[in-house]
């Protein structure tokens, strides 16, 4: 990819279907959001839901994090304040969890867009560098600011075209653990049926020319998302890479047989 095309910004080429690979970070360090914009990661999926983040930790890593790579940070609820202090730390957008319907996608789009395509509330913030960039950042938030859809239970996989349908909604981001457990399936990702509502989505995304994304546990996931068309991809935790890492330096160099 070229140096100018890397330089565009994140929403651009989200929007363009760039395979764009980030990583899940729900530890409280700016400094393993800093390693892994350094390692080259497209974007970091900063994780508010599950893991231990306040909104001054989330602040911190998205100081750390240095462009091209971008954070998007998923909110535990569609909530006003929720999406307000997330998006004020000048994070490149937000991941909503459990979108199950076009009112839920609509709702999200509200919090996160400045009047008048939406309600977001307006502050003197590090988004617009305390107020220094004031009007510059209320002219151009709107059309920055990501805005992603998680869609995790089969009730947003029957609701797709809706919430596809919804203006502002940039890309639609699959969670497969808690949807296969929504089918009474939890973490069987082979399942005919599981595999099914995951093809559903991602075919509904190509037909309405929506970005999709999903979650890969590890490299083969991740491949093999990104050959069925995926672009949003997250590969791995930070907790999985660092025991993943911590065991197999202890393989080598325990012996075999002690």
């Amino acid at each position: 990819m070229k140096h100018h095309e890397m330089s565009a910004p994140f929403r651009d080429r989200l929007r363009r279907g760039d395979p764009l690979l980030g990583t899940l970070l729900g530890l409280a360090s700016p400094e393993l959001a800093e390693i892994a914009a350094d390692a080259g990661f497209d974007w970091l999926f900063v994780d508010t839901e599950h893991g231990a983040l306040e909104t001054r930790d989330v602040l911190r890593i998205v100081q750390a994090v240095r462009e091209p790579c971008a954070c998007l940070v998923r909110v535990p609820e569609t909530s006003e304040a929720g999406l307000k202090k997330a998006l004020d730390t000048g994070a490149a957008g937000v991941i909503i969890p459990h979108v199950n319907s076009a009112a839920d996608a609509a709702l999200a789009v509200r919090w996160s867009k400045y009047p008048p395509q939406g309600a977001r509330s307006v502050g003197f913030t590090r988004s617009n560098r305390y107020g220094v960039r004031f009007r510059e950042n209320v002219a151009t938030a709107n059309a920055e600011t990501v805005v992603v859809a998680q869609v995790e239970h089969i009730d947003g996989v029957r609701a797709i075209d809706g919430i596809l349908a919804v203006p502002g909604i940039d890309a639609v981001f699959i969670g497969p653990f808690d949807l296969s457990a929504s089918l009474a399936k939890p973490g069987r990702l082979d399942d005919p049926e599981v595999k099914g509502a995951i093809g559903a989505v991602a075919a509904a995304c190509a037909r309405a020319r929506v970005p999709a994304g999903i979650f890969a546990a590890g490299v083969a996931a991740a491949r093999q998302a990104l050959d069925d068309g995926f672009t949003l991809v997250c590969a791995g935790v930070d907790t999985g890479l660092y025991a993943e890492a911590a065991a197999g330096l202890l393989r080598g160099l325990r012996p075999r047989n002690p």
